[in-house]
């Protein structure tokens, strides 16, 4: 069964982004969630996968997103084809690469077993990082009956949580998952301690508020109770 880690910056109310981009720029908060989705043992690389807004949304000149495989979901199986995303030399090598398919189900797989036609690494980690809907089938409760629950499970949210200003006008959400409770009436997900987001990310990350551009913001890690 695949591990899923969910990466993502909300606001207190779950606001994810406004007008199909990001309300806030944060250089900051970019270079941590690069540093942990890029960050992974030699020989290996972390599959990063996105909807097809979210992608749209990387500026032409980051994507695909180095050092990474990018994996789009998208309802056109022939959304990349012919794509200049896809024809530079530079976009398929042995630690980036970029792939799309149909349903987060078969993107999931693709990141698990790289059937490429170059030489690809073995798979370290896999990131969710967005849309809403992508995060949302990512969340959705296990069943027995689930075919994504069978293949894999998400155990683990690396959220920044936005603590002000409120951007009351963002338009689209995180689902709320701080709710959610299994079977037995408890809740799926608790926050882990700061030492244990760092002990998981391999790396120091700074503790607290953070302040940025008029932006404060903590990086947080909760994890689904087994």
């Amino acid at each position: 069964m695949s591990s899923l880690t969910l990466i993502v910056a909300a606001t207190l109310t779950n606001g994810i982004g406004q007008s199909s981009r990001l309300p806030w720029r944060l250089p900051r908060e970019m270079a941590y969630f690069a540093r942990v989705t890029t960050t992974a043992p030699e020989g290996t690389a972390n599959a990063v996968i996105m909807g097809r807004n979210t992608w749209e949304s990387i500026p032409p000149k980051f994507r695909p997103l180095k050092g990474r495989l990018n994996i789009v979901v998208s309802s056109n199986p022939e959304y990349l084809k012919g794509s200049s995303d896809v024809q530079t030399s530079e976009t398929q090598t042995a630690s980036t690469s970029i792939s799309a398919h149909t349903n987060i189900q078969d993107a999931i797989s693709h990141g698990s077993s790289h059937k490429e036609n170059i030489a690809t690494p073995a798979e370290h980690r896999c990131f969710i990082i967005g849309g809403a809907s992508i995060y949302k089938a990512a969340l959705e409760p296990a069943t027995a009956s689930d075919s994504l629950a069978a293949a894999s499970i998400t155990d683990r949210i690396l959220m920044t949580r936005i603590l002000s200003p409120a951007f009351e006008d963002c338009d689209v959400f995180f689902p709320e998952f701080r709710d959610l409770k299994g079977k037995d009436g408890a809740f799926l997900w608790s926050q882990a301690s700061h030492e244990e987001l760092e002990a998981w990310v391999g790396s120091e990350v700074p503790r607290g508020t953070q302040k940025e551009k008029g932006v404060e913001y903590e990086f947080q890690m909760w994890t689904l109770k087994r």
